[in-house]
């Protein structure tokens, strides 16, 4: 059972930077792959960003278009999410999760991942 917490969101201004990082413990970190994802108020959980357990292939949402930035410690048992240009678009619940994605295609759904934090809100004024 791998326990996932989030930290770091708060509100922020339009075009300023966040950091998240999620925490992991319970399991063996380094053999799961990690993802960010969100869900805004009436809308469906869409993925962020996800990041093999290497760390060697990441993979983004085309709403990122170089804004954000996954990255992980195997070290620290913590993947971070580095969010720099927020627009009041980017404003949800953002969730931690990890798994075992089988294919690229899972790898950016919400099927691929078994274990999932409690969400830290991210708010952008404008």
């Amino acid at each position: 059972q791998v326990h996932l917490v989030e930290a770091g969101g708060g509100l922020v201004q339009a075009g300023g930077s966040l950091i998240l990082s999620c925490a992991a413990s319970g399991g063996t970190f380094s053999s799961y792959a990690m993802g960010w994802f969100r869900q805004a108020p009436g809308k469906e959980r869409e993925l962020v960003a996800a990041i093999t357990w290497s760390g060697g292939t990441t993979y983004n949402a085309d709403f990122v278009k170089g804004r954000f930035t996954i990255s992980r410690d195997n070290a620290k048992n913590t993947v971070y999410l580095q969010m720099n240009s927020l627009k009041p678009e980017d404003t949800a619940v953002y969730y931690c999760a990890a798994g075992v994605p089988t294919s690229g295609s899972y790898y950016r759904s919400r099927l691929g991942y078994g274990y999932w934090g409690q969400g830290t809100q991210v708010t952008v004024s404008s």
